[in-house]
């Protein structure tokens, strides 16, 4: 509510200085506020009859920079909530079609992928794991490729540990981590809670410390000893999934699958789960 009436009362501010243009878009505005705040530039300017150029011009009156600015002061002030003003966003761009919008958002984000991954950075961080115990963070949405990963390097009978929980919980079981374990973090967004005390514990001790991340990587401190970082989308302020980190995990899980020791681990696996099922347990 704060930042709607700062928006009012910077139009009011500067409202002498505004053309007929203008003001038909303060009116645009002003009438449907939550509508117009997902709209691009050439979107409102079409939508009150009036050149695109006529919205920077707004916006810059206004007292913002440009008029992405400006957006992003009208969805701060009148769509709430940050995960409610990425999903409205998105759903914006999409329009009648989001699976076609996704799919392209997707190849997109995929394609330019060997532009900030390698081969040889994967490598790199396979043998930062290798041999090792592995403790696994993650926060919020991220939570889904630690519960991936657990999963897929128990299958290669890696001992895998979670951090997870309240800050009681987290302390104990870091409390384990040693100078002969690794920690794999995941940090979308925003650098997660507990991720500086966490490596701040594995940096005591000498763990060795991997990070798989998107646009925040290179912002995150302490920084990992290792990191595969790469953005998600190409949607700025929009909804993001998961697809580019998990295909960086499942090339991780790969390179680990090369070792001999892991090869060995998934025939056992196979050899175990074939032998529950012929003693009656249903395979899930």
């Amino acid at each position: 509510m704060a930042q709607a009436m700062d928006m009012m009362a910077r139009i009011r501010d500067r409202a002498v200085v505004l053309t007929q243009s203008e003001e038909r878009l303060v009116a645009e505005l002003v009438k449907a506020p939550r509508d117009v705040a997902l709209l691009s530039a050439a979107a409102f300017a079409e939508r009150a009859g009036l050149h695109e150029a006529t919205c920077s011009r707004l916006a810059r009156k206004l007292g913002y920079d440009s008029y992405a600015a400006f957006r992003r002061a009208m969805q701060q002030a009148y769509l709430g909530g940050e995960p409610a003003t990425r999903m409205a966003s998105t759903l914006s761009e999409a329009g009648e079609d989001p699976l076609r919008h996704l799919i392209a958002l997707e190849t997109a984000s995929l394609g330019r992928l060997t532009d900030h991954v390698d081969a040889a950075q994967i490598a790199a961080a396979a043998e930062i794991l290798d041999g090792r115990r592995v403790f696994v963070f993650a926060h919020g949405n991220a939570s889904v490729l630690a519960a991936q990963a657990e999963r897929r390097l128990q299958r290669m009978a890696v001992d895998v540990r979670m951090l997870e929980g309240s800050a009681r919980d987290l302390a104990e079981t870091a409390l384990g981590i040693t100078g002969q374990d690794a920690v794999l973090l995941f940090a979308f967004r925003h650098q997660p809670p507990g991720y500086a005390a966490l490596m701040d514990r594995a940096r005591q001790v000498g763990a060795r410390t991997l990070v798989i991340a998107d646009e925040v990587g290179p912002l995150l401190r302490p920084a990992a000893e290792g990191m595969l970082a790469a953005p998600r989308t190409g949607v700025p302020d929009g909804f993001q999934t998961l697809t580019v980190p998990m295909l960086i995990l499942n090339a991780l899980i790969l390179a680990l699958g090369r070792r001999s020791e892991a090869i060995s681990s998934l025939s056992d696996l196979g050899a175990l789960i074939a032998s529950f099922e012929a003693d009656g347990v249903t395979r899930k």
